[in-house]
């Protein structure tokens, strides 16, 4: 990677991605009635195995759950807790294609992309739930299956970073982009039923056929996009302005410095989106976000 590539808002940084954790966590809005899909039905799957809390023992209680390491150091029968799991699964799609790979303030689209979906996963996993990922670039994409806890977080993680790192080469090697409805094509085989989608792309180049594989989509699955902007383009200078499209030619485009009021949702096909704004902070983005996506949406 040259050190240009190696910046921060430019790469992606693992810490960081690690550090939304408490950030998702710990934002707390009133949920906004929003157009975006809501939530959807879980099965509960028995105690769970990650103990939540560790009390005194209450006649009835199953003993199999005896804490011995505290009933020997209390002399008091002690029995554990456990958080108890969803079968909810969430699969993150990460659009790092290269039209992805640009930004005019504090980051490209693609890293913003990846820490709203980061702020997302976080929160799932603390609620029980899975997450997975599909990192869409140039190239082969990256699939992450979907995994509880901590450990499953870190996995996403861990392919964002793969993928963001191919997709940096694979732009600098003056890759063409591909349409983002051949891009998704096979999701389904990825997940179950019932699970969720969460899209996060800035849906350049849709395809003839994003409608359609969203409806598909929508018909077992629950899908949420979330379209990444860069709010400060609509604000740029009035002068011209050299553009270079997806299939590597450049033109120039005139702006006239108009500003534009940046709004709260978008329509993408036919479905509607939430805008996320790659030049606001990650406060900011975590405080739409977890209005759009309210705690126990999925009980």
């Amino acid at each position: 990677m040259t050190a240009a590539l190696d910046i921060q808002g430019v790469a992606l940084r693992s810490d960081a991605l690690i550090a939304l954790r408490q950030i998702a966590l710990n934002t707390r809005v009133e949920p906004t009635l929003t157009a975006l899909p809501g939530g959807f039905a879980t099965r509960r799957k028995g105690h769970g195995q990650e103990v939540a809390d560790v009390r005194e023992y209450i006649s009835g209680d199953d003993m199999r759950h005896l804490d011995r390491g505290t009933t020997a150091r209390t002399g008091t029968l002690h029995i554990r807790q456990f958080q108890e799991e969803r079968d909810r699964i969430s699969l993150l799609i990460a659009d790092f294609r290269p039209a992805m790979l640009w930004g005019i303030t504090r980051a490209f689209r693609s890293v913003a992309a990846a820490e709203a979906l980061a702020l997302i996963g976080w929160k799932n996993v603390h609620e029980g739930g899975r997450v997975g990922l599909l990192a869409l670039t140039a190239g082969l994409p990256v699939f992450v299956p979907p995994r509880g806890r901590t450990r499953g977080m870190l996995d996403v993680i861990g392919g964002m970073m793969t993928a963001h790192q191919q997709a940096l080469d694979d732009a600098m090697s003056g890759a063409a982009d591909v349409p983002l409805d051949g891009a998704l094509t096979g999701v389904e085989r990825l997940v179950p039923t019932g699970a969720e989608l969460i899209i996060a792309s800035g849906f350049d180049m849709p395809g003839v056929g994003l409608g359609d594989r969203l409806a598909g989509l929508a018909r077992r699955r629950v899908p949420h996009l979330l379209m990444v902007t860069d709010a400060e383009a609509g604000r740029l200078p009035q002068g011209r302005y050299p553009i270079r499209l997806p299939d590597g030619r450049q033109v120039h485009v005139d702006l006239n410095g108009a500003e534009t009021q940046p709004e709260a949702e978008s329509e993408v096909a036919g479905h509607m989106a939430l805008l996320i704004n790659a030049g606001a902070s990650v406060q900011e983005t975590a405080r739409s976000i977890a209005a759009a996506f309210p705690s126990g949406r999925g009980t």
